[in-house]
């Protein structure tokens, strides 16, 4: 069985934001705004994904 991956977007600018949550962006694998990656979905990436919600968009792949 394939394991779900989600695609996560950087939709806005980390400039002025927490530094524990510029690293949570730069862990995901995102740097510029509009970079996109896709992750595959575990407990340890919703986490990362839900702690900066408001920076990102998700989308199931």
């Amino acid at each position: 069985m394939a394991q779900k991956q989600l695609k996560v977007t950087l939709v806005r600018s980390v400039i002025g934001t927490k530094a524990d949550h510029r690293a949570t962006v730069k862990g995901l694998g995102l740097g510029k705004v509009n970079s996109t990656r896709v992750l595959i979905d575990t407990p340890e990436v919703r986490g990362m994904i839900r702690k900066v919600d408001y920076l990102v968009s998700v989308s199931e792949v």
